[in-house]
Parts: structure tokens; sequence; C-alpha cells
């Protein structure tokens, strides 16, 4: 039996000044989708970050959770270096990239054990992080992923939310093909074919083709 689709699209962040979160993620080059206010006081203000699915809202009467207290949300990037000079270039106070040799150490706030500078061992997928927070203390948490783990996601509907992730992808599947190549020794015809179904297993945590 198929279960109905539930699709998390918009996570809420408590603050105390609308429009100084509204300029700062402005400021980030996150997409302004809706601000709405209202004669009673009620405000929305709705940002979507570049290639994400899923959008943040925030505004006045919206939530009675203190200003500052979302801590955490992920933001996923295939390149977290690049990701991270991209923010700090728009006025992020981001951290370091950084690995954690303690589990649960990249919840904890900066400054903390457990944190090593610098990206994972050849940047295993899952271990590379940064930290940011906007001007109420909302803390995001940048995660590098370049492979997922199994069953993650659906190989039928296997996508990119942006191009650099897409250029990425194939970088990574051209240095995998170079490796193939070697290994059958001989160019191999029909590598848009291998390329694409490394891309799909890479994305969907599958096999990776040989």
């Amino acid at each position: 039996m198929s279960s109905v689709d539930l699709k998390l699209e918009v996570v809420v962040i408590p603050v105390s000044d609308v429009d100084r979160a509204k300029r700062f993620y402005e400021k980030l080059g996150w997409r302004l989708d809706a601000d709405f206010a209202f004669d009673n006081g009620f405000r929305v203000v709705q940002f979507t970050p570049p290639g994400s699915a899923c959008s943040i809202q925030f505004g006045a009467k919206l939530t009675s959770a203190a200003s500052g207290s979302a801590k955490s949300n992920y933001l996923i990037v295939s390149d977290i270096a690049a990701a991270r000079e991209e923010l700090a270039g728009r006025g992020a106070p981001i951290s370091d990239v950084f690995h954690p040799t303690i589990a649960g150490s990249q919840f904890e706030p900066l400054g903390a054990s457990g944190r090593v500078r610098g990206p994972a061992a050849d940047h295993g997928t899952y271990r590379s992080f940064a930290t940011f927070s906007d001007p109420d203390g909302n803390v995001w948490l940048l995660q590098e992923i370049t492979a997922r783990l199994p069953g993650r996601v659906d190989p039928s509907t296997t996508s990119y939310g942006s191009v650099a992730d897409l250029v990425e992808a194939l970088k990574r599947a051209a240095l995998a093909h170079g490796e193939h190549e070697k290994r059958i020794g001989a160019a191999d015809p029909n590598w848009p074919d291998w390329y694409a179904a490394y891309m799909v297993a890479e994305r969907s945590g599958a096999e990776l083709p040989k």
C-alpha cells in the first residue's frame, strides 16, 4: 500500500525584529517568496535557500517560541568550502569548516571540544560542517554530502537542486570514469550511460558501477 506524500515545505524560525531578519536573509541571496502583513499585527515572511525544496518563515505573531531558539537546522551542500566562501562573502558570520572527532560535537557551541578545523579526510560524506547564526541567534548547520546512504533518495526521482550540485556530481563521475577506463584498458564509448548510472547510484545511495 502506497503512502500519501507528506512533503516538508516550511520551517518556522523565531525572530525579534522581522525587518532585520528580512535584510539578513536577502543579503544571503535567499529567494523572497512572500511578505504579508495584516491589520491585526500578524505578518509572515518566507524565504527559500538556493536549491532547496523547503522554505523558512518568520514574522510577527507567527510563533510563541523564543527568538533565536531555532538551533542547527541543516543546510546541505556538495562543496562545503565553496559554500562557506560564498556565505562569508555575503556577510554571514560563519565558522571555519570543521569535522567532529566526538559524536554530536557539531551541535555544540563554537569553541567546544571535539571539533577539528578543516574538512574530514577525503571529504568523507556527511562528515564536514560549518555553522553560522542570524542576528537573533538562530543557528544554521552546513553539512557536506557527496554521496547518500542507501535508501535516502528514490532512484526513480533522482535530481539535483542546483547547477553547482550537478557540476560537482559530474566532476566526481568523471574521476570515477577515468578509473573505470584504466581498469578496462580502453576508452569507453558508452561513457554517457556510465556517467548517468554512476550519478544516479551515488545520489540514491545504491551500489556504484564498476
